[in-house]
């Protein structure tokens, strides 16, 4: 890794990890950050599968984001994977924001993360996000509750949706990085190859499109992608699920759910390409595939990840 980049003396970095429930906000808040959509959003739990890199470079300092999956109990071997995925980004990084959505209120799986986060070295933030979603009376009481369960760091009210005081808790990030080198380039936004980010975009937009029974029962990955002599980008997806009466439903009625979930996906890649794109999309079964190891591993979901 070259981390020459900039000379600037007084230059900071370091790595952020975003821990907290499934679906309290972590992915909107990163995609904020960033500027561009690099980790997908859904109001599925469990949406997050692996720790997403995302890159926040300015003149002054660099933070790499962990946004790890949402930690939870576990129900299959998938699900071990993410919670062990979660808690070894803890592990690795200068400061730990730990997110919960304000809304909702203290519950037993934010207890569950702050008893995890007692045996951690590093400064913990507590982030209340969706402080759009309560009136401002209520915010003082929740703050005491958290506070009397954890000495945090720094606590900073954001909404992560609509942006607000975001840059606050980014100035006050940095003021917990040592002075270090410049890892990424500044126009880099995430460590992930194009071919995962471009597998998560359809995703995302299968657990928008599904119902319940869906979710958690696929992955995507990309078999296939080259630029053509006519610089179009070719890109073929497999979409895996665990039932043939899954296969049906992502296909729809005489396919029409698939064109949907093509056409949504192919429209975000090409904006995070920057070209044109032809996107080849099959569905394959591939029986209870989240409690096998081979398959996990092929499909890249690995414990050192």
């Amino acid at each position: 890794m070259n981390t020459s980049m900039n000379n600037n003396d007084s230059f900071r970095s370091g790595f952020v990890a975003i821990v907290g429930r499934p679906n309290v906000g972590k992915s909107t808040l990163m995609n904020h950050v960033i500027g561009q959509k690099i980790a997908i959003m859904s109001d599925k739990p469990q949406t997050t599968r692996n720790k997403i890199h995302g890159v926040y470079t300015t003149d002054e300092l660099q933070i790499v984001f962990l946004d790890t999956p949402g930690i939870h109990k576990p129900q299959s071997k998938l699900g071990n994977y993410m919670n062990q995925s979660a808690e070894s980004a803890l592990k690795e990084v200068e400061a730990v924001m730990f997110l919960i959505d304000a809304s909702e209120g203290l519950g037993g799986g934010d207890r569950y993360i702050m008893e995890q986060l007692k045996s951690v070295n590093t400064p913990v933030f507590l982030v209340m996000n969706k402080i759009d979603k309560i009136q401002p009376e209520q915010l003082l009481p929740l703050i005491t509750q958290y506070k009397d369960l954890y000495p945090f760091a720094e606590i900073v009210p954001i909404s992560a949706l609509q942006g607000n005081n975001v840059n606050t808790l980014l100035e006050q990030l940095s003021r917990y990085l040592p002075e270090g080198p410049q890892y990424y380039p500044a126009d880099q936004v995430t460590d992930h190859p194009e071919q995962f980010v471009c597998a998560e975009l359809v995703r995302e937009k299968i657990l928008h499109l599904t119902r319940e029974e869906i979710p958690h029962s696929i992955a995507v990955t990309i078999e296939d992608m080259r630029v053509q002599d006519n610089g179009v980008v070719y890109i073929g997806a497999v979409i895996f699920v665990e039932r043939d009466s899954q296969k049906g439903i992502i296909i729809g009625k005489r396919g029409e759910l698939l064109k949907e979930v093509g056409k949504g996906a192919r429209q975000d890649i090409e904006a995070l390409l920057g070209s044109r794109v032809f996107l080849e999309l099959w569905v394959k079964v591939k029986k209870d595939w989240r409690n096998q190891e081979r398959v996990l591993r092929d499909m890249g979901f690995r414990h050192d990840s």
